[in-house]
C-alpha cells in the first residue's frame, strides 16, 4: 500500500510522520526543534523540516506529503521570494495596539464578527501588519506576498521560487482576519485597511486539492492550521468538541454552519473538511503547569502525584493563569494572580493543584461559550501534550462537568496532515476513515464551588483598572 507523510509544524517543533494511506498505520515518525521566540526566522522551520524528514527515514518512498502549520503567524516575502523580516508568531502579543485599531476603525467587534466570523486580537496575522505598517515601513514596503508558515513550508517543498505558486487552504486562511470562511474568499479591504495595500495572497485550495508535486515526484497535499489538523488526526465530526493542552490551550468543535461571535471569544474559523471550526485559544496552558512544576522544583510526574495528593478545590487556593498575558479573554498585558492562599493551604500539593485546576478553568470557560455559540458537545476529546498528565486527565471531568475521551498518545496534527496527504491521493469527496486507537475515558462529579471562585479570582483581573 502508498505511505504518505504528515508534517507538524508548531511553535516549538516539526514532526513527521509517515503512515500507510490506506490504515493510517504507522511506520516511521522524526522530529526535530525550532527556536525559541515569538519571532522566528522562517529558514529555521525549513532546515527543522529537512532535519525531521531525515530522522524519519526520507520521503522518497511516500506517495503525498502535507503539511500542517502553527496558525497566524506572519510570513513576509519580497518579489524575489526571500523572506524580508523574521515571520511574527501567534504569541507575539506586541501587535496588541494595532488590533484595537483595527477593530475600531472597521467598525467594532460585531463588523468583524459578521465579515470574518473573527474580532481581531494580537494573535490574528492581519495586527501583525498593521504594525509592521507603523513599525517597519521599510521592511511593509518591501513586502510583495504574504502567507503564513505552513504556506510558505508547502511553497518550499515544491521549489519556492515562484510567489504566484504560493497557497493556503480555507482552514488556515480563516485565521488570518482577512478571509471569510463563510464565502470561502480573501476580503481584500480589510488587508487594505490593515497595510495600505493588498500584497500578493496564497491561492486557497480545496480540502483534497494538491499543490503540486516535490521535485522528487510525490503529490504535495493543500495543507492545513495546526488545530484544523488537530481535529482530522483525532477523526473529530460534528458533535465533538476537541480540548487540546499545548502550548497554546485550545477548545474547538467542527460544526456543518459558520459563527460568528461579537463578543470574540469564539473565533469562526474553517476547517480542513469544507465544515466551520469554531475555536477558542487560550495563550496559557501546558506551560503553566511546566512554570508551577519549575517552581516547585519537581518533574512533571512529581507535578502530578501532588496536585492529585491535594483536595479538591485545593482548599480555596485559585490560581488565575495569565503567565503570558491572555488572548481569551482578551488582556495582552495582564499577569497570572494567586488567589486565596491562607497557611492551611500553602503547600506544594495544593499549589500543584491550583495549577491544574486553574488551567481547566481557563479551558472551562472556552467550552462554555463554545456552547453560548450553538455548538453541539457530545464528547469531549483531550488531547495534546499535557493530556499525558495522570492529574490533567484525572482533573479534566471535575472542572469541564462532562465525561471525557482521552485517545491514545499521538502526534495528532502530523497524523491529520498525513490523512489528508492521504486525502489528496485517492480524490473523493471524504478523507479515508482511519483506525483510531482506543480512547481511554475519564468521568467525575464536578467540584463543588470550583468555577464560581475562579469567576471570581478572574473577574478581579477582568475589572482591573
Amino acid at each position: 500500500m502508498p505511505l504518505v507523510a504528515g508534517v507538524d509544524s508548531s511553535t516549538q517543533s516539526c514532526k513527521v510522520v509517515v503512515r500507510d494511506a490506506e490504515s493510517g498505520a504507522l511506520v516511521r515518525s522524526g522530529s526535530a526543534p525550532h527556536p525559541d521566540g515569538t519571532e522566528v526566522d522562517p529558514a529555521a522551520w525549513w532546515t527543522a523540516l529537512r532535519l525531521a524528514t531525515e530522522r524519519a527515514g526520507g520521503v522518497d518512498d511516500v506517495a503525498a506529503i502535507s503539511v500542517a502549520g502553527q496558525q497566524h503567524g506572519m510570513v513576509c516575502l519580497s518579489a524575489d521570494g526571500e523572506v524580508v523580516r523574521p515571520a511574527l508568531l501567534w504569541n507575539d502579543t506586541r501587535s496588541a495596539p494595532a488590533a484595537a485599531a483595527l477593530v475600531e476603525e472597521f467598525g467594532g467587534p460585531a463588523a468583524w464578527a459578521d465579515a470574518i466570523g473573527v474580532v481581531p486580537v494580537a494573535s490574528v496575522t492581519v495586527t501583525k501588519l498593521r504594525w509592521l505598517a507603523e513599525h517597519e515601513p521599510a521592511a511593509a514596503a518591501a513586502t510583495a506576498a504574504v502567507c503564513l508558515p505552513h504556506d510558505y513550508l508547502t511553497w518550499k517543498l515544491r521549489g519556492g521560487t515562484d510567489l504566484d505558486e504560493l497557497t493556503t487552504d480555507r482552514g488556515d486562511a480563516s485565521g488570518t482576519g482577512y478571509f471569510a470562511p463563510a464565502t470561502g474568499q480573501y476580503r481584500a479591504d480589510l488587508l487594505e485597511l490593515a497595510m495600505g495595500r493588498v500584497p500578493a495572497l496564497p491561492t486557497v485550495l480545496s480540502p483534497s486539492d494538491t499543490a503540486g508535486r516535490l521535485p522528487t515526484g510525490p503529490l504535495v497535499g493543500a495543507g492545513t492550521g495546526d488545530n484544523m489538523a488537530a481535529a482530522l488526526g483525532v477523526g473529530a465530526e460534528p458533535g465533538d468538541v476537541v480540548v487540546s493542552i499545548g502550548t497554546s490551550g485550545t477548545v474547538f468543535a467542527v460544526a456543518d454552519k459558520p459563527s460568528a461571535d461579537p463578543a470574540g471569544l469564539v473565533a469562526g474559523f474553517a476547517d480542513a473538511t469544507g465544515r466551520f471550526l469554531p475555536l477558542v485559544c487560550t495563550l496559557n496552558a501546558a506551560r503553566v503547569l511546566d512554570a508551577v512544576a519549575r517552581m516547585l522544583g519537581v518533574d512533571h510526574d512529581t507535578f502530578a502525584d501532588l496536585a492529585l495528593s491535594a483536595p479538591p478545590g485545593a482548599d480555596g487556593l485559585t490560581l488565575v493563569p495569565y503567565l503570558e498575558g491572555e488572548r481569551t479573554p482578551n488582556l495582552p498585558d495582564a499577569t497570572g494572580a494567586l488567589h486565596g492562599l491562607r497557611l492551611a493551604n500553602a503547600t506544594p500539593a495544593h499549589q500543584a493543584r491550583a495549577a491544574v485546576e486553574g488551567m481547566l478553568c481557563g479551558l472551562a470557560d472556552a467550552m462554555d461559550a463554545l456552547v453560548a455559540q450553538g455548538v453541539r458537545v457530545d464528547r469531549v476529546l483531550l488531547v495534546g501534550g499535557a493530556a499525558r498528565s495522570a492529574a490533567v486527565r484525572r482533573l479534566a471531568p471535575t472542572v469541564l462537568g462532562r465525561p471525557v475521551l482521552v485517545p491514545e498518545p499521538g502526534e495528532y496534527v502530523a497524523d491529520g496532515a498525513a490523512r489528508q496527504a492521504a486525502w489528496a491521493l485517492t480524490g473523493t469527496d471524504n478523507p479515508p476513515r482511519w483506525r483510531l486507537g482506543a480512547l481511554e475515558q475519564t468521568a467525575g462529579d464536578p467540584t463543588p464551588g470550583l468555577r464560581e471562585r475562579y469567576a471570581e479570582a478572574r473577574d478581579k483581573i477582568l475589572n482591573r483598572p
